[in-house]
């Protein structure tokens, strides 16, 4: 009898173990941001900052729009907090670089405008990897191009575009 019990016991494990391994198998994988590769980002960019005496902000935020680091420069300007982690969250939720938005809003597409946290401004760049947004890295503290600069040595560390 106790060996049918156990032969009983073994056949329900089974039976629920057999169901969450296939379904573990069909979840999809995905890349993430680490805090690491952030800080990798964010000091690439403040390097280019350097190099040129900018006093900028730098926002690197996750796929879901959040900030994973932020730095701001000795000298940057105040507003530059707010700017650089908008711009990231634009290039985040809009899936592409902030300068096209600018763009756009520019010919007159000013429907974009009343979007919370939208910042059509040039230097929110899109963290792409095998096709799919990770996150994105803001900057602001000195012209667009300027901040764009940094942002996309930030993104170089990454070794996306």
């Amino acid at each position: 009898m106790s060996r049918l019990l156990t032969l009983a016991a073994l056949i329900s494990v089974i039976l629920v173990l057999v169901p969450l391994a296939v379904t573990a198998q069909q979840l999809p994988t995905r890349r993430t941001l680490t805090l690491e590769a952030a800080k990798r980002m964010a000091a690439a960019a403040e390097a280019e900052a350097r190099k040129n005496n900018w006093a900028v902000s730098i926002a690197v935020l996750d796929d879901g729009g959040h900030l994973v680091y932020f730095q701001r420069m000795d000298g940057a300007k105040l507003v530059a907090i707010d700017i650089a982690i908008r711009k990231a969250r634009t290039a985040v939720y809009f899936q592409g670089e902030t300068k096209a938005l600018e763009e756009e809003v520019s010919k007159g597409r000013t429907a974009l405008l009343p979007i919370e946290g939208f910042m059509p401004l040039e230097s929110g760049i899109p963290l792409i990897v095998e096709g799919k947004v990770i996150g994105a890295i803001g900057v602001s503290g000195v012209t667009g191009e300027q901040d764009a600069q940094c942002a996309k040595a930030g993104a170089a560390a990454l070794g996306v575009k």
